[in-house]
C-alpha cells in the first residue's frame, strides 16, 4: 500500500440539523476530540498521502480545526456526489486510489479501510469498492444489489427502492474507494433523476459500469459505520468508544475497579499497574506513568502524573499540572499550572 498514492475526501458540510447546534455536527466531540478529527487520524495511520475536508460556507471554525489539511467549500449542498466534485482541484488525478468517507462516522477503523483499498488494488482492479453492513434494521440505508458473483451492481436509496429491494439486509455505509485516476470524471456523470434531485455518490457505481468496470463490496460492522445524526446517536457512538478505551487500559495493565464509571480520552496514556477507582473523568492531555493510584471521584485533564503518585480522592488536576514520582494530592484538592517535584 505503500507504493500507492492514496488521497482522500471528507465529506463534513452537512449542517447537523438535527443536532440542534449553532457548531457544525462534525465539531462535536467524542472522548475529547471532535469526531472529524477520529477519521482524519485514522487516515494519517493509514498512509493518505492528501487529505481534503468538504465545508459548507462559513465553517470556519471547521477549517481551522482540521488544518493542516485543506479544505474545499460546498456553496450549494446538492447531495454528496456534487460534495465529493468540490475536491477535485485539490485532490487532482494522479492518486492510485481515492478514499471517500463520511465526517459523522468517526468510528470507522484502520482495518476496513485498509480493507476497502486492499480490494481496490485487487488484480480486477474495481472502479468503485463501498463499504457495507449487514443491518438488522435496513430502514433507510441505501440497498447494495450484488450478482450471483458478490460483485456490486448498483446501490439502491431506500425512498427509490422497490419492495424487492428493501428486503435486501446489506447496506451501504456511503463510503468507499475509487480509482483516483477516474474518479472525478466518474462522479461528473452522475445525474440527479431520483426522488430528490440531488447527486447521489452511490450512483458512481452505475456509472462504473457503463465504462464496463466491475464494482466489489467490503463488509463492515454496523455498530462502527452509522452516522452520526442527532445527541442521542452521539452518546451511544461515545458509549462505544469509551467500552473500547477501557478494554484498552485493562489489557495494558491498568485496573479499573468500575470500568463502566471511568471515561477516558482519545490520547489517555496509562502505563502498567495502575489502579483506578470508580467514578475518574479523563479528560484530553492526560498521562500517568507505572503504579500510580487514580481514587475514586477525581477530574484529571492536561497533567502529566509520574509513577506511584496517589491522588483523591475528589481531586481536581487542570492542565499543565506535572507531578513527579511519588506526589500525594489529597481530596478535595486542585491543582493547576503547577510542577511538584518527587
Amino acid at each position: 500500500m505503500s507504493q500507492r498514492r492514496i488521497a482522500a475526501i471528507v465529506l463534513a458540510a452537512g449542517h447537523g440539523t438535527r443536532m440542534k447546534s449553532e457548531k457544525p455536527k462534525v465539531l462535536h466531540q467524542l472522548a475529547g476530540q471532535p469526531m472529524v478529527s477520529h477519521i482524519l487520524g485514522t487516515l494519517g495511520d493509514a498512509g493518505v498521502d492528501r487529505i481534503c475536508v468538504i465545508v459548507g460556507p462559513g465553517m470556519d471554525d471547521l477549517t481551522a480545526a482540521v488544518a493542516p489539511h485543506q479544505t474545499a467549500v460546498q456553496v450549494d449542498r446538492l447531495g454528496t456526489a456534487h460534495a465529493a466534485l468540490a475536491a477535485k482541484d485539490i485532490i487532482g488525478d494522479d492518486h492510485d486510489d481515492l478514499l471517500i468517507l463520511n465526517g459523522d462516522n468517526p468510528l470507522i477503523s484502520i482495518d476496513r479501510i485498509t480493507a476497502l483499498l486492499d480490494a481496490r488494488q485487487a488484480d480486477a482492479d474495481p472502479a468503485v469498492v463501498v463499504l457495507g453492513f449487514r443491518a438488522q434494521n435496513p430502514g433507510p440505508y441505501g440497498r447494495m444489489v450484488t450478482n450471483d458473483h458478490g460483485a456490486l451492481e448498483r446501490i439502491v436509496e431506500a425512498k427509490d427502492a422497490s419492495d424487492d429491494e428493501l428486503t435486501i439486509d446489506l447496506c451501504s455505509s456511503g463510503m468507499m474507494a475509487l480509482d483516483g485516476r477516474t474518479a472525478f470524471a466518474m462522479l461528473s456523470e452522475i445525474g440527479n433523476d431520483n426522488a430528490a434531485g440531488e447527486y447521489y455518490l452511490p450512483d458512481v457505481v452505475g456509472v462504473a459500469q457503463t465504462h464496463k468496470r466491475t464494482c466489489g463490496v467490503v463488509i463492515g460492522d454496523e455498530g462502527n459505520l452509522l452516522g452520526i445524526n442527532s445527541r442521542a446517536e452521539l452518546a451511544a457512538a461515545e458509549a462505544r468508544l469509551q467500552k473500547k478505551y477501557r478494554a484498552l487500559a485493562m489489557d495494558g495493565g491498568a485496573t479499573l475497579t468500575d470500568p463502566q464509571t471511568v471515561y477516558f480520552s482519545v490520547d489517555t496514556k496509562i502505563g502498567r499497574d495502575v489502579i483506578i477507582e470508580p467514578n475518574v473523568f479523563f479528560g484530553p492531555g492526560v498521562t500517568i506513568a507505572d503504579g500510580s493510584h487514580i481514587k475514586a471521584f477525581c477530574h484529571i485533564e492536561g497533567a502529566d502524573i509520574g509513577s506511584n503518585a496517589v491522588i483523591g480522592p475528589f481531586a481536581r488536576l487542570r492542565p499543565r499540572s506535572q507531578l513527579s514520582e511519588g506526589v500525594k494530592i489529597g481530596n478535595f484538592v486542585e491543582i493547576k499550572n503547577a510542577d511538584l517535584a518527587e
